[in-house]
């Protein structure tokens, strides 16, 4: 997988919010995709790469008890990332619920809401004195 790094993701021109909102949560249901992103990144700004971020919501998704994981080693883990997995502008928090994701020079990710200072900050392409490369989450919809 690539390493991304000093980035920001805009959310997508499409994104039908003005302000963030937070990925709903089902009662009696499995927790969704984005709502696991989300909240990861907001318990643990700065903790999670790309490819940790798509393990801890892909065993936790699929409920992969801890004792199939210990047995399994790494296996989970590198059979999952032996597969090609789109980027964060591919995702919903951008794409849908107004959130910007920034990867910082780890790599590792924080969500900014669309309406912060710091997302204007992270848009202008500036994280202090560090240049950002700033890219737009993708489109929902094809033009």
């Amino acid at each position: 997988m690539r390493h991304i790094t000093n980035t920001f993701v805009l959310v997508a021109p499409d994104c039908p919010v003005e302000t963030s909102e937070i990925p709903k949560a089902k009662p009696d249901a499995r927790p969704s995709i984005p709502r696991l992103q989300y909240e990861l990144l907001t318990e643990s700004p700065y903790r999670y790469t790309l490819d940790d971020l798509i393990y801890e919501v892909h065993i936790r998704h699929k409920e992969i008890p801890s004792e199939e994981l210990e047995r399994r080693g790494g296996g989970v883990r590198d059979e999952l990332l032996s597969k090609s997995h789109p980027c964060m502008r591919a995702s919903m928090l951008a794409k849908k619920y107004g959130w910007g994701v920034h990867y910082n020079e780890e790599g590792k990710l924080a969500l900014y809401p669309v309406e912060s200072e710091e997302y204007a900050q992270f848009a202008q392409g500036k994280a202090g004195e560090i240049e950002l490369e700033v890219v737009r989450g993708m489109r929902s919809k094809r033009e």
